[in-house]
């Protein structure tokens, strides 16, 4: 498969309409129409539906575009960070952040280091652990924000500066709002919203000494901001991490039984990185020790 043939097939995806496609392309229809058809004999599968005004991807056109855009991103980064190798740092870091009060520490690492090479901008992703890793791994993040517990046994790290703790999030008109922590017994029969991952809700349920069995779990989450919709039109109470954003109508109460968790910002161990982003590395690391 050719880079240029699957950025045709991605623009012919986006726009469903190969005449449309073709002139943003500059190329014309017959042409589009044959390097696609050629991709369809190379993977051996079908790729679009086609009728008179439209056409639409089938499964395989699905996944095959998923990929194909992963693939296109991957050699647009990979172009800039080559392209970018003279004296001055210039250039796009990659970095994945989870939902934490240290997004706050790294903002201001951001900003110090801007003010030292201009020239470098940030491409923040927003997701949980699992989203952030798997991105890392392929190639399209370089470094990723986590919350600790983490396997980071394949990732070079440093730990961040501000503690995590986490709490539960309810509606200020609930009994709960009133309490400076709240305990198992003090949320077990009100129907709760956790986070995505297992091994955090694992740990949540040792913290507390609740048995998973006699809770309600009637939603789960991986970023908090839709949750809190949830919270507030009385769907459940929210377990989750103190964050210093305000959500209008909510109170967050401390877990009494919680213990304080740290995040650490890693990225592969080994990995050859851009001249920049090994740069920035470096700069975290004398930053967070205060030189």
């Amino acid at each position: 498969m050719e880079l240029r043939v699957l950025k045709y097939f991605v623009a012919v995806a986006r726009e469903e309409n190969i005449t449309r496609a073709a002139e943003r392309l500059n190329i014309t229809q017959p042409t589009l129409s044959r390097q696609l058809k050629q991709l369809e004999d190379e993977l051996e599968v079908k790729l679009f539906d086609r009728n008179k005004h439209k056409i639409a991807l089938t499964n395989d056109g699905l996944l095959l575009r998923r990929r194909a855009q992963e693939i296109i991103d991957l050699s647009e980064k990979t172009k800039n960070e080559v392209s970018h190798n003279n004296e001055e740092l210039s250039g796009e870091i990659a970095i994945g952040c989870g939902e934490l009060r240290s997004v706050d520490t790294l903002a201001k690492i951001i900003k110090s280091f801007q003010e030292l090479h201009p020239d470098v901008s940030f491409n923040i992703f927003s997701g949980n652990s699992e989203n952030i890793k798997s991105l890392m791994n392929q190639g399209l993040l370089e470094l990723g924000l986590l919350m600790e517990p983490v396997q980071i046994d394949r990732f070079d790290f440093v730990r961040m500066d501000i503690d995590e703790k986490w709490g539960i999030l309810v509606k200020d008109s609930s009994p709960l709002a009133n309490l400076e922590f709240a305990t198992a017994a003090d949320i077990k029969n009100y129907p709760l919203i956790l986070p995505g991952r297992r091994e955090i809700n694992h740990e949540i349920m040792n913290w507390l000494n609740i048995d998973p069995d006699d809770v309600k779990v009637v939603s789960r989450y991986n970023l908090l901001y839709n949750s809190s919709k949830l919270v507030q039109n009385d769907v459940g109470v929210a377990i989750c991490l103190k964050l210093d954003d305000h959500y209008e109508g909510l109170t967050f109460v401390p877990l009494q039984e919680s213990p304080i968790l740290n995040s650490v910002l890693v990225w592969s161990s080994g990995q050859v990185f851009s001249k920049t982003t090994s740069a920035f590395i470096e700069f975290v690391k004398r930053y967070l020790k205060g030189i």
